[in-house]
């Protein structure tokens, strides 16, 4: 082919290019102008990303100047050209997510947080086979999870917190490949299903969980770091098993119903947990000493309790300890107030003598000695 046939051909080829037929898959267009169709117009700031979504443009087309400019992202490696990512600017978008997001099945991230999406999330996300975060945070969805979600075995990350979202959480279990978990500041209730095996991060702060913990929701997570379960009506006593899930890092109960704890020494001495926190429970009971044998622990919060007796030599170590508003008594130990760093944290409003008033432990006040006797019956303990 001579050098002008070349050049010809190349240049039809450059034309064919912004011609009417488009570059991106046909039905991924419909999709995404479904997807904006359900989105209220009065909603959409012309600055924002959705104002510049222009069908009068190829959606996946290069470069983006004036259309698409952001919101969207594409596979262009091949054609047909396929958008695999929405992640919208927090613009104020109100509206519902339409049905149809479902026919764009090689999208890997849908990220609508912080905006005013509302309405249900739609059971048709499940034939997304490639999704691998699903972010919803912070904007106003309502109705069940849909438990069509245990079919996104690729997801990694769902993250529906910030919702007005109800009823159960549906069994998870087969998401092999989700690591992380956050459904605060929701209205769930029931109990926790059995979680995958693989998950890192399981948060469910400001819900309704009115169930007790359970060892078979957490018996196959043995990848588990964090637990964050605080604000619930979680109800009964915090068994051993839980403090020995091997990879626990943190843990925060707190505000919950919890009436009893029990802590076990971690197996060979070996555990990664670092911080805990059981305030504003209801639990009765003297100090688990145990807590101390977690070699790693730096941070314990106990605060507003009932939690009674001294409190354990062993306590010495940590380096945030909060145990005010407990009825212990006696004297703490002297190697919270000695060394070159002194814990950090509280020990006020307990029945406690000879709390230090020169170190900021020991700030707040002790409760009354009448209330003190009252707890133990009358008599207050040394």
């Amino acid at each position: 082919m001579s050098n002008s046939n070349l050049q010809l051909s190349l240049l039809f080829f450059l034309l064919s290019l912004s011609s009417l037929h488009s570059l991106t898959l046909p039905s991924d267009i419909a999709a995404l102008k479904s997807f904006i169709s359900a989105v209220k117009p009065d909603t959409i700031p012309p600055t924002s990303c959705l104002g510049s979504w222009n069908f009068k443009s190829d959606p996946c087309a290069s470069p983006r100047v004036t259309h698409f400019i952001c919101g969207l992202t594409c596979n262009s490696s091949s054609i047909p050209f396929r958008v695999i990512q929405i992640t919208l600017d927090p613009a104020g978008y109100s509206g519902t997510l339409s049905q149809t997001i479902s026919n764009l099945s090689n999208l890997a991230v849908l990220d609508l947080a912080d905006n005013n999406f509302s309405g249900q999330i739609p059971p048709s996300l499940s034939s997304l086979s490639n999704l691998q975060q699903l972010i919803l945070r912070s904007n106003s969805f309502s109705g069940g999870i849909p438990p069509e979600i245990r079919n996104l075995k690729s997801l990694e990350t769902l993250d529906l917190s910030h919702n007005s979202l109800s009823g159960y959480l549906p069994n998870i279990n087969s998401l092999s490949n989700l690591k992380t978990i956050d459904l605060s500041y929701n209205q769930l209730t029931g109990s926790i299903p059995k979680l995958p095996t693989n998950i890192i991060g399981f948060t469910m702060k400001a819900n309704k969980l009115s169930e007790p913990l359970s060892k078979s929701s957490f018996a196959d997570s043995t990848q588990l770091e964090v637990v964050e379960l605080s604000e619930n009506s979680i109800p009964g006593n915090l068994q051993a098993w839980f403090f020995l899930i091997p990879s626990l890092q943190q843990v925060n109960l707190a505000n919950n119903s919890l009436k009893g704890i029990e802590i076990w020494k971690p197996v060979n001495g070996i555990s990664d947990l670092v911080a805990v926190d059981l305030s504003f429970n209801g639990i009765k009971t003297n100090l688990p000493a145990n807590f101390s044998s977690y070699p790693s622990l730096a941070s314990l919060s106990l605060r507003y309790n009932r939690f009674r007796g001294p409190i354990p030599w062993e306590f010495g170590k940590l380096k945030r300890l909060f145990l005010d508003g407990n009825f212990l008594n006696g004297r703490p130990p002297k190697t919270l107030f000695t060394g070159e760093s002194p814990a950090y944290g509280s020990l006020g409003d307990n029945c406690l003598m000879n709390c230090p008033v020169s170190s900021e432990l020991c700030l707040k006040s002790q409760k009354p000695t009448s209330i003190c006797r009252e707890a133990y019956g009358g008599k207050q303990k040394s």
